[in-house]
C-alpha cells in the first residue's frame, strides 16, 4: 500500500445535537483492504456516507486523493454499496447496468455488463424487472453496479447482507482482486468472520470515537466470536 486515498482529518457530524462522529482521523492507503467495525450505531455508516460525499462533515475535513470529497471529479472514482442499494424497480438488470454505464460514459459497455451479470449470477434473470428480484439478488446487482465501472475507490456498507453463502463467497473473492488491481476498499459489517478474513487494516469505532487504528492480525481471524473484548 501507497500514499492516502482517503484522510479523516478530525472530523465530526451532528445530526442536531447529537454527536454521531467524534473527532476521528484516520489515513486509509491506497492500494488495500480496510474494514470500518464497530457495533451498531457507532458511526460507521456515518463515515462512509461522508468518504462518498453523500453528508458533509459538521466540523474538520474528508479528503479524497488530497481534494475535499464531494466534488463531481470523485463522482466516477468512487463505486459504493450502502443500504440503499440505488436500483430502478421498473427497468430489468440489464437496463439498470446500462443506465449507469451511460452515466460514466463506459466504452463497450454491453460487453462489460454481460460480463457483471454472469460474475454476479444473474445472466439468467437479466430481462427481468428487479421488482421482481428478491433481496439478494438486488444485493447481487447492487454490486455489479458499484464494481461496473472499475472505480478505484469502492465503499461498501454490509455487503454480503442478503447473500447466501456462494454469493458471499465471490464478494471475497472480488474484493480481493480489487485489491490485487491497486484499489482502495473500505468495508465496513457485522460479518466479522468474512470482513476480517480479507482485511488488511482495521479502524474500531465506539460511539463515534476512533478506538482502534492498526493493522489486522492473525489472533483476529482466527476468533472473531470475540474481536470486540481483544480491542477495547
Amino acid at each position: 500500500m501507497s500514499a492516502s486515498a482517503i484522510s479523516l482529518r478530525g472530523i465530526w457530524k451532528f445530526f442536531g445535537e447529537y454527536p454521531a462522529v467524534r473527532d476521528a482521523s484516520l489515513d486509509i492507503p491506497a492500494g488495500g483492504i480496510v474494514a470500518l467495525l464497530g457495533r451498531n450505531g457507532a458511526g460507521k455508516t456515518t463515515i462512509l456516507r461522508m468518504i462518498a460525499g453523500l453528508l458533509r462533515p459538521s466540523r474538520g475535513e474528508v479528503l479524497i486523493d488530497g481534494s475535499p470529497a464531494g466534488q463531481q471529479r470523485h463522482a466516477a472514482s468512487i463505486g459504493m454499496v450502502g443500504h440503499g442499494q440505488w436500483l430502478y424497480d421498473d427497468l430489468t438488470a440489464r437496463e439498470n447496468l446500462h443506465f449507469f454505464a451511460r452515466l460514466y460514459d463506459l466504452s463497450s459497455s454491453s460487453e462489460k455488463i454481460d460480463q457483471w451479470l454472469e460474475e454476479v449470477g444473474l445472466w439468467t434473470f437479466r430481462d427481468a424487472r428487479v421488482h421482481q428480484f428478491s433481496r439478494g439478488m438486488r444485493q447481487r446487482l447492487t454490486i455489479a453496479r458499484a464494481l461496473l465501472h472499475a472505480p478505484p475507490i469502492l465503499l461498501l456498507d454490509e455487503p454480503w447482507t442478503s447473500l447466501d453463502d456462494r454469493a458471499m463467497d465471490l464478494l471475497s473473492v472480488l474484493l480481493l482482486r480489487a485489491r490485487s488491481e491497486n484499489r482502495t476498499v473500505v468495508v465496513s459489517s457485522h460479518q466479522l468472520r468474512e470482513t476480517l478474513q480479507i482485511a488488511g487494516h482495521l479502524a474500531v469505532i465506539d460511539r463515534g470515537r476512533l478506538i482502534f487504528d492498526g493493522p489486522n492480525r492473525d489472533e483476529f481471524r482466527e476468533a472473531p466470536h470475540n474481536f470486540y473484548q481483544r480491542i477495547t
